[in-house]
């Protein structure tokens, strides 16, 4: 469906986004089949997790995403859980077993890991609300206060300039 436009993205494949630049936008199916993108949730925080059924250290660190959503979702955090390359019973029965309810998106043909630079399970990455990637934690665990501190890093009130140009 979307191949013609995206040719050039493969060639840039195991590129890591620095931390600074603008997230490339994508579009994946949810478990509902629902198509969202990362666009849609410009004006929060996202967490971008990419992870596997198979992968020890991302189901272990899921409880605390899980967590974290509870709790910040209400102020503008929302984890994008995405999939890599499983099929989806597999991996509905691994969300449902486990009570997760943050999307989950399918990167059937690994497209969007390739986007991102992912080499090995799991990579976070935490983009800000105007789509700039804050963050790219690669292998290490995410805790609940990993999270809680990052999002309170980023959403921290630009300091105000304009009150001392008196």
């Amino acid at each position: 469906l979307l191949m013609a436009g995206s040719g050039f993205v493969w060639g840039m494949g195991s590129r890591v986004p620095a931390v600074g630049t603008t997230a490339e936008d994508f579009r994946l199916a949810d478990l509902d089949g629902k198509q969202q993108s990362l666009s849609q949730y410009r004006g929060k925080v996202v967490l971008v997790n990419f992870w596997a059924t198979w992968c020890k250290p991302c189901t272990t660190e899921m409880p605390a995403m899980q967590a974290m959503y509870d709790k910040l979702r209400d102020k503008g955090f929302v984890v994008l859980a995405i999939n890599e390359l499983e099929d989806e019973p597999k991996v509905r029965e691994h969300i449902q077993q486990h009570g997760h309810t943050f999307p989950v998106l399918m990167d059937r043909d690994n497209k969007v890991a390739n986007q991102f630079g992912v080499f090995g399970l799991p990579v976070s990455v935490f983009i800000d609300e105007k789509g700039v990637v804050q963050e790219y934690i690669k292998g290490g665990l995410l805790t609940e206060q990993v999270i809680l501190d990052t999002v309170a890093r980023i959403q921290k009130p630009e300091p105000m300039k304009a009150a001392s140009l008196k």
